[in-house]
Order: C-alpha cells, then sequence, then structure tokens
C-alpha cells in the first residue's frame, strides 16, 4: 500500500495524499535507462518522493559558484530537487548528481526565458513555508518539503508561476535532466545518474558481448565528450554558428 502524507491547504484542512512508489521502480517502467543518457530533455513524466532522509546526511558536495541563482534560490531548489529525486538507502540522488549547478547553467543558457518563473516561484514556496511553517522551505524536514510540494502540483501554494502545477513539472523534468545527463552539461557528477539506472556509458563501438551484457556491462565512466569524435563534432558546429569553417 502507497505511504500517505498529509497535505495542509489553505483552509489548514488535511488531505491523505499517495506518495510515488520507488523511485528505480518508476525509472524501469519509464524505460529512460537510454533515454536519460542523451542529455538534456530526454527523461520526461518521472517523480519520487520516498525517502525520508535528508540530504543533511549525504556526503558533502563541494560547492561552486552559481551563474544565475541567488544563494537562497539555489539552497531552495537544492531542497526541491532532493524531494523529487532523493537520496536512499540504495545510492544517490539529485542532490549528489548536481543537478541545481545543471539548472543554473541551464538558465543562463538556453533555458533563459523560464529564469523569472524560478525567481517568483522560488520565493512563493519560500513565503508560503515561511507563513504555515515558520522557516523557509529550505530548512523543513522532509515530510514537510513533500507536503508543500505536493501543495505546489495542485495549486495550493499562491504565487507561482506560470502556476504551481507548471512550476512543479518544469522543475520535475529539469531535476531528471540534471540528475541523468551528460556530464558534459553539469550535472551527474561523478556519474552517480547513470550508475543509479545502470547505464554503462556511451561506446562507439560494441561488440557482440557487450551487447549480450547489457546493462551488467561494466561502466567506463566517460561523457560524450572525453571522445574525439565528439568534441570535433561540437567545434564543428560552433564554428559554424560564427560563421567561419570547422575542421574537416
Amino acid at each position: 500500500m502507497a505511504r500517505k502524507n498529509p497535505i495542509k491547504n489553505n483552509d489548514k484542512q488535511t488531505v491523505d495524499q499517495p506518495l510515488d512508489p520507488s523511485r528505480r521502480n518508476l525509472l524501469k517502467s519509464a524505460s529512460i535507462v537510454g533515454a536519460a543518457a542523451v542529455g538534456s530533455g530526454a527523461a520526461r513524466n518521472v517523480i519520487a518522493q520516498d525517502s525520508p532522509q535528508s540530504s543533511a546526511t549525504s556526503s558533502p558536495i563541494t560547492r561552486e559558484a552559481l551563474e544565475v541563482l541567488t544563494a537562497e534560490e539555489a539552497e531552495t531548489l537544492e531542497a526541491i530537487c532532493d524531494c523529487l529525486i532523493p537520496s536512499d538507502a540504495n545510492g544517490p540522488g539529485a542532490y549528489e548528481a548536481r543537478a541545481v549547478h545543471y539548472i543554473d547553467r541551464a538558465l543562463a543558457s538556453h533555458n533563459k526565458t523560464v529564469r523569472e518563473n524560478y525567481m517568483v516561484s522560488l520565493e512563493a514556496i519560500n513565503n508560503y513555508s515561511k507563513q504555515t511553517r515558520g522557516e523557509p522551505f529550505y530548512r523543513l524536514i522532509k515530510d514537510h518539503q513533500n507536503s508543500i510540494l505536493a501543495g505546489v502540483q495542485s495549486n495550493k501554494v499562491q504565487g507561482c508561476v506560470p502556476s504551481g502545477s507548471g512550476f512543479f513539472n518544469m522543475v520535475r523534468n529539469h531535476t531528471i535532466d540534471g540528475t541523468f545527463c551528460d556530464p558534459y552539461y553539469g550535472g551527474n557528477q561523478n556519474f552517480v545518474g547513470w550508475d543509479m539506472i545502470r547505464y554503462p556509458g556511451i561506446r562507439l563501438s560494441a561488440s557482440e558481448t557487450d551487447i549480450a551484457q547489457g546493462a551488467a556491462l561494466e561502466p567506463n565512466h566517460q561523457s560524450a565528450y572525453d571522445h574525439d569524435t565528439y568534441t570535433k563534432m561540437a567545434s564543428n558546429m560552433a564554428m559554424n554558428q560564427r560563421g567561419g569553417k570547422g575542421n574537416v
């Protein structure tokens, strides 16, 4: 039976919200093992809130300079990502994968059009958290964070843009991207996302033995951009965008 999570709405009524099952079962059923490895935007429609553990018990993550997010926004978003794909007894999650670092970089580049959505919505979530729980979102225990996120998803938290559910779905998708993308894009630190879904890594060729092993194949922990073929391709694309000539 699915666990129940009490959710406080604006009228102070309690709603029993069933939590989603194990993230790993969801990942398997969604068949995103191959898709997630490709990069941004490939893995969709997965959420897990199955772990009561907090990232505070996880190994410390090296902090890096932020490109777009403020310090409070980053802490709030990090807590949200940790709720969506939590670390648990079976392994690391979005926190260890540095999904927030991926999102921050994306908001400075290809996702910059939704920067304001993040700014306004994260502030709304923190304001709601302070009003109902007396603390900013990132300082709450995991159960209270999950309750507020469920309220965001069901449009019970006012101020999110374009709406609560719209912002929730966007963050969920970006968290998945940041956890399972090629590490070149800033997430999937130490290949923890690929290891989670047992993706053995990019290979330019595969023998019959490799294919037979499938997910049991020893991971090579290499980014696509560790290969000269991909690096040259990216360089040529950049040169073409600038009107120059790429390498032959």
